[in-house]
């Protein structure tokens, strides 16, 4: 049901955003990623650590993170070093790979945790047979965040997909590898997700000498 401007009813209606800061949310930095993973190591927090890992490497929306099975992620008695899931949003493949850190915390979680290759990874503390819920997600990162001093207006699920990305375009300036990793249609897309500028494109410029 949608609403008019001119309806009475929208007189007096707070706006859904009213209060809050909306836009891009910002990517850690490696400092940031190291004391976030200090935190959840100090409180023993196996799986949120292993859900940290994954949402870095992976670089998935997190519809499609909380919903890993085992089987995605584990070929036999190893830890995959790539992985692949079918978005749920675009429905197009996308593959990820899975770095030492988060095998190694996968590999604790998966011992303590049990089950089979059809489970999910992060169950549902309600129901064990549905996976983790995206808004439980949302507040895990937001503990994750506020913990190590920051905003969790500044930061969000989209940080965790966007920090990967964003330092390999740092460090390469492919826009292309990018927008192959984070499952994009378009580069468009891809430009407008990093938030990249004409100052980006003018220091990569700098950089390369000729």
């Amino acid at each position: 049901m949608t609403y008019s401007h001119l309806d009475p009813a929208m007189q007096n209606r707070v706006a859904w955003n009213a209060g809050k800061a909306v836009g891009t949310k910002r990517p850690l930095t490696q400092k940031q990623i190291w004391a976030i993973r200090f935190f959840l190591d100090r409180e023993a927090r196996l799986r949120d650590r292993t859900l940290f890992d994954l949402a870095i490497d992976s670089k998935l929306r997190g519809c499609d993170l909380v919903k890993l099975k085992i089987g995605d992620l584990v070929a036999g008695p190893d830890i995959r070093t790539r992985a692949l899931v079918i978005q749920q949003k675009t429905g197009r493949p996308v593959q990820y790979e899975i770095a030492a850190d988060a095998r190694t915390s996968l590999a604790a979680w998966l011992q303590r945790r049990g089950g089979a290759a059809g489970d999910h990874v992060f169950p549902s503390r309600l129901n064990r047979g549905c996976p983790m819920s995206t808004r439980q997600y949302a507040r895990r990162v937001d503990e994750w965040v506020t913990a190590i001093g920051l905003s969790r207006e500044d930061y969000g699920t989209h940080s965790m997909r966007r920090t990967k990305a964003a330092m390999i375009y740092r460090a390469t300036g492919n826009l292309r590898a990018v927008q192959i990793l984070l499952g994009h249609s378009k580069i468009e897309n891809t430009v407008r997700y990093l938030g990249v500028d004409v100052e980006d494109a003018l220091m990569l410029a700098e950089r390369t000498e000729i």
